[in-house]
């Protein structure tokens, strides 16, 4: 109750400006000061209700393990790295699918951030992701909060708006978790200077770091439309955990027909078909044009799902 109390602080004084909206003359006139009121102390109500969910979701003790055992994965890489060339041997793994990373992190550490990234992003980032949206609305609604929320007049367009940010937001910080995590490692294990670029050309160490925060940066927003399909999943029960497994569950099949030859002709189309297209921001010049496609389709994710799960929410039944 206490996150339904913290958010409805913001509203106290737009509920008592409006008491006086309907204030009838002799003529029967109305005024309008308090709708007015009302209108003006919305925004503040929208902040309040945002950083009532931004503090819900990051105050849980499952979103701050999640957010560690990302972080604990780049220590994994670069300890299993370091063991392993300290014992003479070479580090392989470069015809595995994706980006070769591995073979470069003991020549430069700032490597082991883009590695890391490239090994969260098809399984661990997606998978806790796929846990924070899917209780997003399930999870209020089993604890039996989301009526609470839905009596202060924030409406459900509103409702369901914020938490989506929250969601998105917490895509950002698993990925910075990842990405500095990678970078504090990779600094204490391996030497740091000039990069080397996938297309053989070489940058400064600060221009590498630069095009870190940009991956990082599209590796996040790569989140957006399984971010969206989770909040929809969300939508359609009651049950958090039902909707924590079915949206993972969702994750791990599309990967699946990902990687069959034979349903080629969809994979364009599935959200996580060029999520490992941040290796192209490695290039010198960049090729941007798998970056683009694969925003472009978080973006038409985004926008079919978040539209799917707002028609669902606002007309779904919170009374029992």
């Amino acid at each position: 109750m206490s996150r339904v109390e913290d958010a409805g602080t913001d509203t106290d004084a737009g509920t008592d400006a409006g008491t006086g909206a309907d204030v009838g003359t002799g003529t029967g006139t109305r005024t309008g000061t308090g709708s007015v009121a009302a209108r003006a102390v919305s925004p503040l109500w929208t902040f309040g209700l945002l950083r009532s969910e931004l503090t819900t979701t990051f105050r849980r003790w499952r979103t701050l393990a999640l957010l560690g055992v990302l972080a604990a994965v780049p220590v994994l890489i670069g300890i299993a790295i370091k063991i392993e060339t300290g014992d003479g041997g070479s580090v392989g793994g470069g015809g595995q699918g994706g980006p070769a990373f591995l073979t470069q992190i003991t020549n430069n550490g700032l490597f082991l951030v883009f590695a890391a990234l490239a090994a969260t992003l098809p399984v661990f980032l997606p998978m806790a992701v796929g846990v924070v949206a899917g209780d997003s609305v399930a999870g209020e609604a089993n604890a039996g909060t989301l009526r609470y929320l839905l009596v202060a007049p924030a409406g459900r367009t509103r409702l369901l708006l914020a938490k989506y940010a929250a969601t998105l937001v917490f895509c950002l910080a698993a990925t910075v978790a990842v990405a500095v995590s990678a970078l504090i490692v990779g600094a204490l294990l391996f030497p740091l200077g000039e990069v080397t670029t996938i297309s053989g050309t070489r940058i400064s160490f600060g221009e590498g770091l630069l095009r870190a925060l940009l991956i990082a940066l599209v590796v996040a927003a790569s989140l957006i439309g399984l971010a969206a399909l989770g909040l929809f999943v969300s939508t359609l029960t009651n049950s958090g955990i039902a909707a924590m497994a079915t949206t993972v569950g969702l994750v791990i099949t599309v990967q699946i027909l990902d990687t069959i030859p034979q349903l080629h002709g969809i994979h364009p189309y599935l959200f996580p078909h060029y999520w490992l297209s941040f290796a192209d921001l490695l290039r010198e010049p960049f090729y941007w044009d798998d970056v683009l496609r694969n925003l472009g389709l978080q973006g038409v994710y985004a926008a079919v799902f978040g539209s799917a799960a707002w028609a669902r929410f606002t007309a779904k039944d919170i009374s029992a």
